[in-house]
């Protein structure tokens, strides 16, 4: 009778361990996601001020200005649903967009001269790179749970226990992931 104790006592701690580890890996995931989240809606209120400093040097831009526009409304809707997968096209299809738009700068001089464009230019470079960082981590830890979740004994709790798999977030071509570059040097 005592030994039946110790092993149900046994088996239920280790039962506990794995739950608090597979909640531990899903809070860390959903905070990872948040942190994303955040530097997301921070691009793209940069995105909106960056369009309209370029939309008071480029009248006739405008085409391209609606299209960021559209496309940052886009990408605020998928990452206002939480769908990683949505939210990562939509990202790649803006910093495509983005990157045009950085490029019609190069034929306004004195907009490449205005100090607004430049410190809105720099702090877009460092979102970017924070967003590469927080997105790194996140996928990091999704990873981590994904393997869990799929390796024994963990799996043992994580089915009968609702655990689910998450979706990385990913772009469609990694070359999207890069920082849009302006030169903002004088021509020589």
């Amino acid at each position: 009778m005592a030994l039946a104790v110790v092993l149900f006592t046994v088996v239920a701690g280790f039962g506990a361990f794995l739950f608090n580890r597979l909640v531990g890996l899903k809070n860390r995931a959903a905070s990872a996601w948040s942190d994303i989240d955040v530097q997301l809606k921070r691009r793209h209120d940069l995105v909106d001020n960056l369009v309209e400093t370029v939309r008071g040097y480029t009248q006739h831009e405008k085409q391209t200005l609606e299209e960021v526009t559209r496309l940052r409304t886009q990408a605020e809707q998928t990452r206002n649903a939480g769908l990683p997968a949505a939210t990562g096209a939509a990202e790649a299809a803006l910093t495509s967009r983005l990157t045009s738009l950085l490029a019609v700068v190069e034929a306004y001089p004195e907009l490449k001269a205005s100090a607004r464009f430049l410190d809105l230019q720099r702090a877009l470079t460092a979102v970017e790179n924070d967003i590469q960082n927080a997105r790194r981590y996140y996928n990091a830890v999704v990873r981590d749970l994904n393997t869990r979740i799929q390796s024994v004994p963990d799996l043992l709790i994580a089915g009968p226990l609702g655990f689910r798999q998450r979706e990385f977030f990913q772009l469609d071509n990694p070359t999207e992931a890069a920082v849009p570059k302006v030169n903002l040097e004088p021509k020589s």
